[in-house]
């Protein structure tokens, strides 16, 4: 009996949703993903002049429109070479912080999108995602 209460509840639930929802038109981006292949591996300022560190970085674009990929794919040289430049001159407390990653997350990400603007009119990256980090200093 319970379980029948439940379910009908529950039915209910979803059918007044899916009523809202067709009252009002829902618009859902649709969203494309590009990988800046292969992983970047790059050297970042270390705490002395004699200790060198390095941190490798798997980047993923979050682009505005799939349309967009195309684009993406041709100014990978260029996007690639805008991160290496961010995270080159980060310091090493920057690159080891949690706080400091989101940093440089978002001057990659504001970075990308400022030249993607003066490249295509469009600043087509939604967002940037690191899904691998990794750093190091001998």
């Amino acid at each position: 009996m319970k379980k029948t209460i439940c379910l009908l509840v529950s039915l209910l639930t979803l059918l007044s949703y899916h009523s809202v929802v067709n009252g009002q038109e829902v618009v859902r981006k649709s969203y494309a993903y590009f990988s800046l292949e292969p992983e970047i591996v790059t050297n970042y300022l270390g705490s002395s002049a004699r200790k060198l560190g390095f941190v490798r970085v798997s980047i993923e674009l979050m682009l505005e429109d799939p349309d967009f990929l195309k684009a993406a794919e041709h100014h990978s040289p260029l996007m690639r070479a805008a991160t290496i430049e961010v995270f080159g001159s980060q310091p090493e407390e920057k690159v080891k912080s949690l706080t400091g990653r989101e940093d440089i997350r978002r001057s990659c990400l504001e970075k990308l999108q400022e030249l993607m603007l003066k490249e295509t009119g469009s600043k087509m990256i939604k967002d940037v995602i690191f899904t691998k980090y990794l750093y190091f200093q001998s």
